[in-house]
């Protein structure tokens, strides 16, 4: 899969919004021209000996591997990184691990391949091919708890923290709300010598879970909740995936973050818009700390945008894990899950994920929902031009040509034909496959008494066998439901495509077709949405209770022979019926052959 670095040389100019505004103003002003950088995170002293930072901005991307990436990391992975890539900077990958008891390795790795696999190829070192051009780097929160635990205790000692002993409901009820200004902890006024001597103790695992936390001292009065007293850290004996148990103390997500933030010289830290009324404690705390020395200036700022909401799609990783856990789904790679694990087996591409995020747009907006079919109209715009063409019979009934023996001399005689692997690629060449006595067509294709506007197959009608001889139909044989078992026809003679003659019989009607003596064998999967409402859990409905029950239907099939050696993730246009990939985890080329449906060739949800 190409990087973007590497795609189309001749780009259109990317359309501005309020963060590409705000680097280019900083970029004019020279705001951050004065960085160093240490050669990576670290505290003031540790950059202002390093040499010139030769990235002019420094985004990240900084997940919690406490689940797999979704729809919605796929728009904020290529706002980060396509903002570092066009101005010249550095994307930082960084794994906010700061919550020992919902992380794992597993969910590490899988993050890792799913930025890799969007193509962008995050480097943990500089690119020896290109030396002296920065690269993306790879982070871990956990490797600066040190730093964060120093960081605590200054503040404790500037009298800008405080150890806070009441209980978990005496702090909700102190803190107000939005009509009420918060009251003062009972702990709020101990000497900065006492509760330094107290955070050493609960460091030191000398308190139980719960019996104490270390706040910020700010404003209990503040209009914004957020800054009155928020906590920093608390007490959590849990095996941390990467640290083990040297810790007892945690930082929380909103302290440790603008400090990750500091300690790798980001300079433009951008974040959904749910992070907005945090902003000012973002920089309450990262002005202290530069007073004190921990830091340099110029801080970071952070910038937030609306967040991709998609129809049909629900993101909260909870009920992502309640899908999985609870079978209704078969795991968090499923087709139909909006993790990008999942957008992957389903066949979704790289390109067509990055431009439907660079289409949803870059806003404040907080209540934009996307339609789900615009990201179905990206894979087609950027699968068309490069997927070859396949025919395949999705619901397989047989059609018998009674006159073949008659036409070729012998009822065993096979008829070679061929079409183009691309319409618009001859120099990709043909595939070759069969057309004989018998053939596979789609049920769909016959109708003993026709609805008006139907121009395939009923008794008297010609068509065309695609890439093959027309065809009239004699009648069907029909099997115990009524249903057609095996459709007759005759063929006429001289009318095979590509020859003279292949126009002396006008017919309105084509058909696609697989023959019986060279088909294979297929388990095709045809996806759906998940959920037949736009917003699954809107209001607080169950979003069970809106799950499709068409979802998923398998269907036996039979595909042409070039499908026989597919390989996982190639791709395919199924002639007439859309886009399919062999599947990652089932297909076996040659053996088992299974086809995802990604997207059918139009939008027809609803319709």
């Amino acid at each position: 899969m190409s990087n973007p670095k590497t795609a189309a040389p001749a780009e259109a100019a990317k359309p501005s919004h309020f963060i590409r505004q705000a680097i280019e103003h900083d970029l004019e002003k020279g705001s951050y021209a004065s960085r160093r950088w240490g050669g990576g995170p670290g505290d003031g002293p540790h950059h202002q000996a390093g040499a010139p930072d030769p990235a002019k901005i420094r985004t990240r991307f900084p997940p919690e591997p406490n689940g797999y990436l979704h729809i919605g990391h796929a728009k904020s992975i290529w706002l980060n990184f396509s903002l570092a890539q066009d101005y010249g900077g550095v994307c930082h990958l960084r794994f906010d691990d700061t919550n020992p008891e919902k992380e794992e390795q597993e969910y590490v790795d899988s993050i890792r391949e799913m930025v890799h696999w969007l193509g962008w190829s995050h480097a943990f070192a500089d690119n020896p091919a290109q030396p002296g051009v920065p690269q993306p780097h790879e982070y871990f929160a956990s490797d600066d708890f040190d730093f964060m635990y120093r960081a605590a205790e200054y503040l404790i000692e500037a009298g800008h923290a405080y150890v806070d002993e009441q209980t978990p409901e005496q702090m909700r009820a102190g803190r107000g709300d939005f009509g009420t200004p918060g009251t003062d902890s009972p702990f709020r006024a101990r000497p900065p010598a006492e509760n330094l001597a107290r955070f050493r103790e609960m460091r030191a695992g000398q308190h139980p879970d719960g019996a104490m936390v270390l706040r910020a001292r700010i404003d209990m009065a503040s209009p914004n909740i957020n800054l009155r007293d928020p906590t920093l850290y608390r007490i959590r004996r849990a095996t941390h995936h990467r640290t083990g148990d040297t810790w007892c103390i945690y930082p929380m997500y909103t302290y440790a973050h603008p400090i990750e933030d500091a300690l790798e010289q980001i300079t433009h830290s951008i974040c959904t818009l749910e992070f907005e009324d945090q902003r000012p404690f973002y920089d309450w705390l990262l002005e202290r700390l530069t007073e004190g020395g921990l830091l340099v200036a110029p801080p970071p700022r952070q910038y937030e945008f609306a967040r991709l909401n998609v129809g049909h799609v629900i993101t909260s990783k909870r009920k992502l894990r309640q899908l999985v856990e609870e079978r209704h789904v078969s795991g968090w790679d499923d087709p139909r899950m909006p993790t990008l694990a999942g957008l992957r087996r389903r066949g979704y591409t790289p390109e067509a994920l990055r431009l439907f995020a660079e289409r949803s747009g870059v806003t404040k907006t907080s209540n934009a929902w996307t339609d789900y079919a615009a990201l179905d109209a990206a894979l087609r715009e950027t699968l068309d031009p490069h997927a070859p063409r396949a025919m395949a019979v999705l619901e397989p009934v047989k059609l018998v040509i009674e006159n073949w023996a008659e036409v070729f001399g012998s009822d065993a005689h096979l008829e070679p034909c061929h079409a183009p692997v691309h319409p618009h690629h001859p120099e990709l060449g043909q595939r070759p496959f069969m057309l004989g006595k018998e053939v596979w067509i789609e049920r769909s294709d016959y109708e003993e008494t026709p609805p008006k506007g139907f121009f395939r197959l009923f008794p008297g009608n010609k068509v065309r066998l695609k890439y093959g001889y027309v065809i009239e139909c004699l009648g069907a044989t029909k099997d115990e439901a009524g249903r057609a078992s095996v459709v007759r026809a005759n063929l006429i003679k001289d009318t095979k495509s590509g020859t003279p003659g292949a126009d002396s019989v006008k017919v309105k009607g084509v058909i696609t077709w697989v023959g019986v003596a060279d088909g294979v064998s297929a388990t095709v999967n045809l996806y759906d949405r998940l959920f037949t409402e736009e917003q699954p859990d809107a209001g607080g409905r169950d979003f069970l209770s809106v799950l499709n029950p068409h979802s998923l239907q398998t269907v036996q099939a039979v595909v042409e022979p070039s499908l026989a050696t597919a390989q996982p993730e190639d791709r395919f246009q199924f002639e007439r019926h859309g886009f399919f990939v062999a599947d990652r985890r089932e297909h076996q080329a040659g053996a088992k052959l299974v086809f995802n449906r990604i997207a059918g060739l139009k939008d027809s949800w609803g319709k």
